[in-house]
């Protein structure tokens, strides 16, 4: 496996986590998925699908124990939804966009040269798998300062969780022909592992609202949110 390491990208990732990996084989395997272990079966002994098995069960629990303890306001019902939004597939694999997971990724030949590093089941399936690597490694202390910060905007905004402002700014939108919604980043600050994000929101090229967030999801969600503001204004 020596020869398909390339320490910097592992340390660079290891800066983007927070986490300095004590058996960095650990964070290997959390790499690797099966297409590339296929691919190289004689050299390499397994794909991190056993990692993300483990990892799915680790994030779930521990999301669950964050919002109990953060949001003592929600109902069962609340923090159930609010758990499922933060740890669906979507999410995850935006979470995993903004840590650029893609570029670490061992994938195999085929999968590479069809986009695997960019596709939301790899990517959420890697970030799971890393966190199994995490707790293997270092305990569950490392998982819980992990996903309290990669989640923190989430977990302290909870509306996020049920009121998709992005959906309901587009559907207003689509009630007029021809108008065309974007979303830009125009600004990120801080380090890896505590960044903050500046998203506008264009109709047609023209900012109606401006969001900032600890994710660029975050940050686009506050942007629809004022932008809606607006709107509903002009009515």
């Amino acid at each position: 496996m020596k020869e398909f390491i390339n320490g910097s990208q592992i340390n660079k990732l290891q800066k983007r986590l927070n986490y300095n990996f004590n058996d960095p084989a650990l964070l290997i395997n959390a790499l690797t998925h099966s297409s590339f272990a296929n691919e190289e079966a004689e050299k390499i002994n397994t794909s991190n699908e056993r990692l993300e098995f483990l990892g799915d069960s680790l994030l779930g629990m521990t999301v669950a124990l964050i919002i109990f303890k953060r949001k003592p306001e929600l109902s069962e019902g609340q923090m159930t939804k609010l758990r499922a939004e933060l740890v669906c597939e979507r999410n995850l694999a935006e979470l995993a966009q903004e840590l650029d997971l893609g570029a670490f990724i061992f994938l195999g030949r085929g999968e590479k040269n069809t986009g695997g590093n960019k596709r939301p089941s790899i990517l959420s399936d890697t970030l799971e798998a890393i966190i199994a690597a995490m707790y293997l490694d270092g305990g569950y202390e490392p998982v819980e300062r992990f996903v309290s910060a990669i989640f923190s905007s989430g977990i302290n905004n909870p509306a996020q969780g049920f009121n998709d402002y992005k959906t309901k700014l587009q559907e207003t939108v689509q009630g007029k022909p021809g108008q065309t919604l974007l979303y830009e980043l125009i600004n990120e600050q801080g380090p890896d592992h505590d960044k903050s994000f500046t998203v506008e929101v264009r109709l047609n090229n023209n900012t109606i609202g401006t969001g900032n967030g600890k994710s660029k999801k975050g940050a686009e969600q506050e942007a629809a949110k004022a932008a809606l503001a607006i709107l509903n204004s002009l009515h």
